[in-house]
């Protein structure tokens, strides 16, 4: 027989097969040797590609930062692209909840993650904030962003309205939440995204007047020598 025209590993083949049984069954469940068993090779073959699971957990990772759109940060306008950001990194998450572990441990080594934490932190320091300030900003929404993927505020209620009615009488609407849970998650995200972007705009406003003050001469100072 002839070599096969196509080999019958590769790494986007492992990681994408390991995405979906995450995606199916859950972190918990994934083992090298399941994910060897659903490619039909043994374990041994997938240490060629990924020398560990961690390894592979990060490749994970950054495919699914692939999705995630920094390029709202060219217009210039950090508030802008601080939005694209932060709605693009939900819906990636959305799109693969049971990854999002493994997200939000961090970048780590990841080079694509990197990259795009590069882009975000060189944007805000470009239109003027402060290095740690671009730090707490990109951490800040990262904790919104994972927050709102990792878990459900409206699902966390129960549709009995008994539940609420004798002990909780603030309550008795909750009933109501599960069964608009996307649409009452999504809105909240968007409420929190927005109210945060514009606290951000009204400090930044006082980070820019203190840079012009800096940037004066002090009163009673001169510069005509006399």
């Amino acid at each position: 027989m002839g070599r096969p025209r196509q080999p019958l590993l590769s790494r986007e083949r492992i990681r994408d097969t390991a995405l979906e049984l995450i995606d199916a069954h859950g972190l918990e469940d994934l083992s090298m040797r399941r994910l060897a068993s659903q490619l039909g090779v043994q374990a041994a073959s997938l240490y060629g590609h990924y020398p560990t699971k961690d390894a592979l957990l990060d490749a994970i990772a950054d495919k699914i930062m692939e999705s995630v759109d920094v390029t709202g940060f060219a217009s210039a306008d950090w508030r802008s692209g601080l939005l694209t950001w932060a709605r693009s990194y939900r819906a990636a998450l959305a799109a693969h909840p049971n990854t999002v572990p493994i997200v939000a441990s961090g970048p780590v080594h990841r080079d694509l993650s990197l990259r795009r934490a590069d882009a975000v932190h060189g944007a805000l320091v470009g239109a003027g904030w402060p290095p740690r300030h671009a730090t707490m900003i990109g951490a800040s929404v990262k904790y919104l962003v994972v927050g709102a993927a990792a878990t459900s505020f409206a699902r966390g209620f129960v549709d009995d309205i008994q539940v609420y009615l004798d002990r909780y009488p603030n309550l008795v609407q909750a009933h109501r939440l599960r069964e608009h849970a996307e649409q009452i998650d999504g809105e909240s995200f968007e409420f929190a995204l927005t109210a945060l972007v514009s606290g951000l705009a009204l400090g930044y406003d006082a980070v820019a007047v203190g840079r012009v003050q800096e940037a004066s001469p002090a009163r009673g100072s001169t510069t005509s020598g006399r």
